[in-house]
């Protein structure tokens, strides 16, 4: 028989929901959610907030309080070019490099077949639909440097070798088996300056 009050089993239920929280660190952060009410109070708002508020961009995937994201509205950003990443923190390593000024496409995650994850479970056909748009002029294939982000970047040159666009591919200052997420500001910038064409805008 549980020892805790309903309402924190339930809390530390969710808790440990979370990805690499166990029962134990649960437990704690409920313990420590008791002991600080505020602070409670203040990130239950603050999920019910992301909840209410919070959507993906139509376009790129992006986070954003809008249909478009704050990249894809911008009328700064060179819309010809498209920076291709497999999840959210591969778009915001990208973008703290300082140094790409286009817009993004998030896949959601890597092709896998040992996980089933294949090219329907990918936003693929999104991309392919940006790029049948006719704004597009470039693709930068900015997978990880895995075994799998390798393979989704050949099957993309593949899926769009029709396409009248460039497609590169960040040069390999990008270590392989890295991750963008983790990888310094300065080699990913060099990685974005030296990328390498996969395709020419002929096809």
């Amino acid at each position: 028989m549980s020892l805790l009050t309903p309402a924190m089993e339930a809390l530390v239920a969710e808790f440990a929901r979370l990805p690499g929280i166990g029962r134990k660190t649960a437990l704690r952060l409920a313990l420590h959610s008791l002991g600080h009410r505020e602070e409670a109070a203040a990130l239950a708002g603050a999920l019910k907030r992301l909840a209410e508020e919070c959507r993906f961009c139509k376009d790129c995937g992006n986070l954003s309080e809008e249909e478009l994201c704050a990249v894809c509205s911008n009328p700064r950003r060179d819309a010809g070019l498209i920076c291709v990443v497999e999840s959210l923190p591969d778009l915001l390593a990208v973008e703290r490099s300082g140094d790409y000024r286009g817009l993004y496409h998030i896949l959601g995650g890597a092709l896998s077949p040992l996980d089933g994850i294949g090219p329907r479970d990918l936003r693929i056909a999104e991309l392919e639909r940006r790029v049948a748009g006719g704004t597009v002029r470039e693709l930068l294939l900015a997978t990880n440097g895995t075994v799998e982000g390798d393979a989704t970047a050949l099957y993309l040159v593949e899926r769009l070798r029709g396409a009248d666009i460039a497609i590169s591919r960040l040069a390999r200052g990008v270590p392989m088996g890295g991750s963008l997420d983790f990888i310094d500001r300065l080699t990913l910038s060099r990685a974005i300056d030296g990328r390498e064409k996969l395709q020419g805008p002929e096809g």
